[in-house]
């Protein structure tokens, strides 16, 4: 079939096989073009691992430090009809590529927030493996059925307290509005909190520990965020910032955990990126556009890949121990916070609006970014030809 973006709000609902190939080739290519990581890691789980971070993460592991991988991530596959997610068509080219390269890789579709995916996951790694020395948490869901009462809970974006009010764009058309979103209920913070807090992750390290699959010096790490004075009453001072709180107090108990085999548990501070999950966050789609054009303009700009080499080579596996701030954390947010980056932001969002937001906001860039993230739009594609949209994954474990 020929395959054309079809969109629904911020979410893009075909993906582009070879697209999404190209994209990840290109990520292979940077990660090549680098110094090799030397005392990397050697098997790493990624859970979350077919977009974005996770998938960032994956690429650096394998093709910076030569790991073998295993990639935790919901089975969304195509059929002669319809096609399948972008992150299904990443993971079949990553494959593909670790394989070709003499690495081991291996796939387990399903839930990851289920005891069934976690189960099958230690059998694999026990089989295919033997043990894990990095576990990779980079897991992004709207909702999750909550372990202890079986509910399903649904996370929010929203503040606390007070309603906020403050600039979008709906980044398709260029029009920029005000936008008010109403405060989070406590039981929707709480909600939030079992979504996207730290407990899934602490789930999973238990798992690994008692089916003896992570190894006595493992290292585990995941992903926050906490942003510009634009962003925070909205992000870090709103529901999903209670729940990276809760993150991140999970990364110091894993730590005291693990270090008495010497391990380690951190969560890293990422930039603000266009990816699937941030586009759906009212106001972040302008704040990134204003921030690429500056970053892009002072030569600091970084993708989700230059990001993740930078953890891997300069923070994880550099200095012993990582580098990180008062509170525990590796900080690669700290070009996004520069002070000259952020007075230029604020001066951009102080006066764009719809007529200039194409003249000074990187608004173009962001466009593409959010197409190629489905394949779309990535140079040396030929869009009109007609391709196979049914892909497969021959390393792939399905959870029944």
């Amino acid at each position: 079939m020929i395959i054309k973006p079809r969109t629904r709000g911020f979410i893009c609902t075909t993906a582009h096989p070879v697209g999404c190939a190209r994209q990840v080739e290109e990520q292979i290519k940077y990660v090549q073009a680098q110094p090799q990581i030397n005392g990397g890691p050697k098997n790493v789980l990624i859970l979350g691992a077919s977009t974005g971070y996770g998938l960032s993460s994956r690429i650096v592991a394998a093709f910076g430090a030569g790991a073998n991988t295993i990639g935790v991530y919901r089975p969304s596959a195509g059929s002669e009809k319809r096609t399948a997610s972008a992150g299904w068509y990443n993971s079949a080219a990553f494959e593909q590529a670790a394989n070709a390269a003499g690495l081991k890789s291996y796939s387990v579709n399903g839930d990851a927030f289920t005891d069934e995916t976690k189960q099958k996951t230690v059998e694999v790694i026990r089989e295919q493996l033997g043990q894990v020395d990095l576990v990779v948490y980079s897991v992004a869901a709207p909702r999750r059925l909550d372990p202890a009462t079986g509910e399903m809970v649904n996370s929010v974006l929203k503040p606390i307290g007070d309603a906020f009010t403050n600039k979008t764009v709906n980044f398709h058309t260029g029009e920029v509005t005000e936008v008010t979103i109403e405060p989070a209920t406590e039981e929707e913070v709480r909600n939030t909190v079992t979504v996207m807090g730290g407990d899934d992750w602490k789930l999973w390290i238990k798992a690994l520990k008692d089916g003896g699959v992570l190894a006595d010096h493992a290292t585990t790490i995941a992903y926050s965020y906490i942003g510009s004075e634009i962003t925070r009453a909205i992000y870090r001072e709103g529901s999903i910032g209670q729940a990276k709180d809760h993150l991140e107090a999970t990364a110091h108990q894993l730590n005291e955990e693990l270090s008495s085999t010497g391990g380690r548990a951190y969560v890293a501070v990422s930039k603000a990126l266009v990816t699937q999950s941030s586009s759906a966050i009212p106001i972040v789609p302008l704040y990134v556009s204003a921030l690429y054009k500056v970053m892009k303009e002072k030569g600091l700009h970084e993708g989700t890949i230059e990001q993740m080499y930078r953890l891997f080579a300069d923070r994880l596996y550099h200095n012993e121990p990582a580098l990180v701030d008062e509170a525990g954390r590796i900080r690669i947010d700290d070009w996004e916070l520069q002070e000259d980056v952020q007075e230029e932001v604020l001066r951009i969002w102080s006066e764009v609006n719809s007529d200039n937001i194409y003249d000074i906001s990187d608004l173009k860039g962001y466009n593409q970014e959010f197409f190629q993230l489905f394949g779309f739009e990535t140079d040396g594609v030929d869009y009109e030809s007609d391709v196979n949209p049914d892909v497969e994954i021959p390393g792939a474990y399905k959870v029944e």
